[in-house]
């Protein structure tokens, strides 16, 4: 296994545990019986944004690493 594939273990399973979780409580809060219809589509579409942004940064993180930018910091 490459030294960058290695690399990507831990952003690829952190954000897969974030989205799982963002999807969970998506659906939780569409089960709900007592919620009105706004309270509902909030309670969807905000995971559903930040499941969205949370799979842009890992796809940005996945090209850094390609590209050997493993650490950002030390460019400042």
């Amino acid at each position: 296994m490459k030294k960058s594939t290695k690399k990507l273990i831990a952003p690829i399973v952190i954000v897969t545990i974030l989205c799982l979780y963002y999807l969970g409580i998506g659906i939780f809060f569409l089960c709900i019986d007592g919620a009105s219809l706004i309270v509902r589509l909030l309670a969807v579409i905000i995971p559903s944004v930040l499941t969205a942004v949370s799979l842009a940064v890992l796809f940005q993180r996945i090209i850094e690493i390609r590209k050997g930018e493993e650490d950002d910091l030390s460019k400042y």
